[in-house]
């Protein structure tokens, strides 16, 4: 933390734009690819031991 506090501004802004640059870029989609394949594969899990959704056939 000490480390941040020694940074001038232009060296703060500089880091904190990288910073926003990482999380938009790499981190945000990441997590979007992984909260939307478990929750395919929950879906999926849950249909392997439940059946498919509807009324049963026959």
């Amino acid at each position: 933390m000490d480390d941040l506090q020694q940074l001038t501004p232009e060296q703060r802004k500089s880091s904190e734009f990288r910073l926003f640059v990482f999380i938009i870029v790499f981190l945000f989609p990441i997590l979007a690819v992984a909260v939307v394949g478990g929750y395919g594969f929950l879906i999926w899990m849950s249909q392997v031991f439940m059946g498919p959704p509807g009324p049963p056939g026959g």
